[in-house]
């Protein structure tokens, strides 16, 4: 696959002369599946970041709707992440010990998220995700957890399941097969997970009332950016909140890619259900890798030395990403910030919509905060994984890489965003290019 996509190109580019070079010491040539370069049909090598704009090893500027899979809401180089940075290299890089920063971010978390009294870092989402069930399973004394259909949360064996299963294998629609998401993961470990539709109340009830003697948790994506951006229907996740409660199992929010999208208090803020734990990743440390699971004292009293659910790791709260973290949070308070991506998403998500309406081509907009998914191929807003099962992977990937030669990068076939760098004369200059990418493209179809 790597080799077709090279061939796409007319001219041999630095990008791919060092993708090729790195093809003999990596797998594919990335050090990430997610990576890949199937989106823009060529590989990009990345030189730098700055500000809302990237700069690849041609000199090429585009400018950044990727912005680090959600990780780089502040953009590249902010200058208070600049600077917290700059203080933990002169600190010595402090690693394995406790510093007095790392319960500041923790206060400022448990002062915006409202299901957060007490926090635990980690580096990464799947690890964030792994030991917020294994937390459960430690609270509850039960092993197995339910999850939806297209949610995804993280690439451990544990939850690795029926994220994004093809029609061939996701059985039926209202009783989803158990569906590994990799090679290597033991068939045995599919007896600890249940896969049910999102948004169908039925459902939800019914499986909950029969499992609820064997379910330690119930996770979900509350806003499922990873499948379209779908949103829960009114009333579901009031409904399984109520459920959960009753039926004394963890109600786990996985918040990775939601948090910070509409306003401090994350994507449980704005639904206004508060669950027992949350996972929290992506932007919270600036650019750099943290992760964290909060929750309720109770819940969260399982975790070792308060209980027996033991979590550690040489580089959990790193001085570098704690740092940058709590520099952060500190913009995050701002009401400023978010007025200024509110007024963004104001001007680029008509003007996208339009576009698309003029050109003829089917893309359905499903958009929240500063986060988008262009649906192509889809003419309604999904409700369901089943809906986003109609995405043309063809038609996302043409655009994507005609997008990529007008100077936008978007990379990914599901979520794209802006960050706060982003300035209204990008969106205006966005709108240009996605103009011009999207009547080349309706020609070409």
């Amino acid at each position: 696959m790597e080799a077709r996509m090279v061939q796409q190109t007319r001219t041999t580019t630095r990008s791919e002369q060092l993708f090729e070079d790195a093809r003999n010491v990596l797998p594919g040539g990335v050090t990430a599946a997610a990576r890949i370069h199937g989106g823009i049909g060529r590989p990009v090598m990345i030189a730098r970041g700055e500000g809302a704009r990237l700069y690849d090893v041609d000199g090429r500027e585009y400018i950044d709707y990727l912005t680090g899979f959600g990780a780089s809401l502040l953009g590249h180089g902010h200058p208070a992440v600049k600077a917290a940075v700059e203080d933990g290299l002169a600190r010595g890089i402090i690693c394995s010990h406790e510093i007095p920063e790392q319960a500041d971010v923790a206060r400022r978390l448990t002062e915006m998220i409202p299901s957060a009294e007490l926090v635990r870092f980690t580096t990464s989402g799947t690890e964030t995700t792994w030991h917020a069930i294994r937390t459960a399973r430690a609270y509850t004394g039960r092993d197995v957890v339910l999850k939806f259909e297209g949610h995804f949360h993280g690439y451990h064996d544990y939850l690795g399941f029926s994220a994004w299963p093809s029609a061939e294998k996701a059985g039926p629609a209202d009783n989803p097969a158990v569906v590994p998401e990799s090679d290597g993961i033991p068939p045995a470990l599919a007896d600890y997970v249940r896969v049910i539709p999102f948004n169908d109340p039925a459902i939800l009830e019914r499986t909950l009332r029969a499992h609820a003697d064997e379910l330690a948790a119930v996770i979900l994506e509350p806003i499922n950016f990873n499948s379209g951006g779908i949103m829960p229907k009114p009333g579901f996740l009031e409904l399984l909140r109520d459920l959960t409660r009753d039926l004394e199992i963890v109600l786990i929010f996985d918040e990775i890619l939601a948090n910070f999208r509409t306003g401090p208090g994350g994507a449980q803020e704005y639904l206004g259900v508060t669950p027992d734990l949350t996972t929290l990743g992506k932007a919270l440390g600036g650019g750099l890798p943290l992760s964290a699971f909060v929750g309720s004292r109770e819940v969260m009293g399982a975790v070792a030395p308060l209980g027996g659910a033991v979590h550690s790791g040489t580089f959990n709260a790193h001085t570098l990403p704690i740092l940058a973290a709590n520099a952060f949070l500190k913009e995050v308070e701002k009401p400023q910030m978010w007025e200024h991506l509110q007024a963004l998403g104001e001007r680029l998500y008509p003007g996208m919509r339009d576009i698309f309406a003029r050109s003829g081509l089917p893309v359905q907009i499903q958009a929240l905060g500063n986060r988008f998914c262009l649906n192509f191929g889809l003419t309604e807003e999904p409700t369901s994984y089943r809906d986003s099962m109609k995405y043309d992977r063809a038609l996302a990937a043409r655009f994507f890489g005609t997008a990529l030669d007008h100077g936008l990068y978007f990379h990914t076939l599901w979520h794209a965003g802006f960050s706060t760098q982003h300035t209204l004369d990008d969106v205006d200059l966005t709108l240009e290019r996605l103009e011009a990418t999207a009547c080349e493209v309706a020609r070409s179809a």
